[in-house]
């Protein structure tokens, strides 16, 4: 017999989370490998945040909530979009779920019928095509190459856009690329999508606070308010607070929308941690000076890393305007041979052997939709990434 759904045939696993997991088995062979596979900021969640969850915790704030969220933290969210992004939302226009991943799918499974396309710009997050695939959708993968800064055209768009487009996403600052849309991007998509009503418009923007070089950070929300009515506005606290173990992503957008995706929440999970909200509100509605020292710290980094990569002949490395990746180019690599006379024949083959042989792990392009490149995560310590490039360096001038 057999145990699993033929609908899991077509999804594959986090490459991300395959990335890590095998740097963990060596790890435990007591191999000494730099992990870069998982995006997760290596900073304490900040005190203030703590405290509250402990105030809560003690205080009885122990019981189930509303699948949407509690109304403090509705409220908080609702005030965040009003004060960081100009969105007119009150807190019966918000859920929160476990997770920007979760707000994503429970999205998909509230509005996907069977063969309906979602738009995804590649590169994307490795999650999003398996999610449509799982519900039963169908993923339409646009590539936008390096030339376009890995963004996304009104050219590119109008192209991909048939009668059974469902969804658009968009996700800025880009994982794995650290793209960035300025105001004027998104409005000129947004004209193409005026032109086609039976869009949703889901708007992926978990890494707003993390922007380099004095960029602003626009949402597609607040550049295209005539699109408010089919847009879903996703975030959450994970990388801006260092909470991506508190799960807690949350969404702005339509009544109806926001209705089903609670419908499918209260059949599944239930609720998110009621303590884990109350740490959520905390984090909206307190100090923000940790959110400004992270992203200085992510920036020398990217800095770092963007100087390391520049000076090992055979690999590219467009600068991130944003995000803690580095989507690194490795063309020049593809159809030589390894020291061990291993042909590295696509991004994965180069995943691989920076694996096996440089002791770094990273994740191959194509998980991504858009190769030849290898993502390694820069939210790491600089000491970490130091000795990461000069791993990664000492590797490629061994390929003949």
């Amino acid at each position: 017999m057999s145990y699993v759904a033929s609908r899991l045939s077509v999804v594959k696993p986090s490459a991300s989370m395959a990335a890590s997991q095998a740097a963990k088995a060596l790890r435990a062979k007591g191999v000494d490998v730099i992990d870069l596979g998982l995006g997760e900021p290596d900073f304490p969640t900040p005190l203030h945040i703590i405290d509250a969850a402990h105030f809560a915790a003690k205080a009885g704030q122990t019981l189930y909530t509303a699948a949407a969220g509690t109304p403090e933290v509705r409220e908080a969210i609702a005030g965040k979009f009003r004060r960081e992004n100009g969105l007119d939302y009150t807190a019966d226009d918000i859920v929160v779920a476990n997770g920007a991943k979760q707000i994503i799918f429970n999205a998909l499974m509230a509005t996907l019928e069977t063969g309906d396309e979602a738009i995804l710009p590649a590169p994307y997050f490795v999650s999003y095509p398996e999610m449509v695939k799982l519900l039963g959708g169908v993923p339409v993968v646009v590539e936008c190459p390096e030339t376009t800064g890995f963004r996304l055209t009104p050219v590119l768009l109008e192209k991909a856009i048939t009668p059974r487009t469902k969804w658009l996403f968009l996700n800025m600052p880009g994982n794995p690329s650290g793209a960035v849309y300025s105001e004027s991007d998104l409005e000129a998509l947004g004209a193409v999508l005026a032109r086609h009503p039976q869009v949703l418009v889901l708007s992926d923007e978990i890494y707003e606070h993390i922007l380099f070089d004095g960029r602003e950070f626009v949402s597609f929300g607040k550049a295209c308010p005539e699109l408010k009515g089919r847009t879903l506005i996703v975030n959450g606290v994970s990388k801006s607070y260092a909470m991506t173990g508190w799960r807690v992503g949350y969404a702005a957008g339509p009544a109806p929308l926001l209705k089903a995706m609670s419908t499918v929440q209260s059949q599944s999970c239930t609720s998110v941690c009621s303590i884990a909200q109350a740490a959520t509100v905390a984090a909206l509605n307190g100090p923000q000076d940790e959110v400004a020292r992270f992203r200085q710290a992510f920036e020398r980094r990217r800095d770092l890393v963007v100087d390391g990569i520049r000076k090992i002949n055979g690999l590219t490395l467009s600068p991130p305007e944003g995000a803690f990746y580095a989507y690194i180019g490795c063309a020049s690599l593809i159809g030589r041979k390894t020291p061990k006379g291993v042909v590295l024949e696509d991004d994965t083959a180069v995943s691989n052997y920076l694996l096996n042989e440089g002791r770094v792990a990273s994740v191959p392009g194509v998980a991504y939709g858009l190769s030849p490149y290898f993502r390694i995560s820069t939210a790491t310590s600089e000491e970490v990434l130091t000795e990461a490039i000069a791993r990664i360096n000492a590797a490629v001038a061994q390929v003949e």
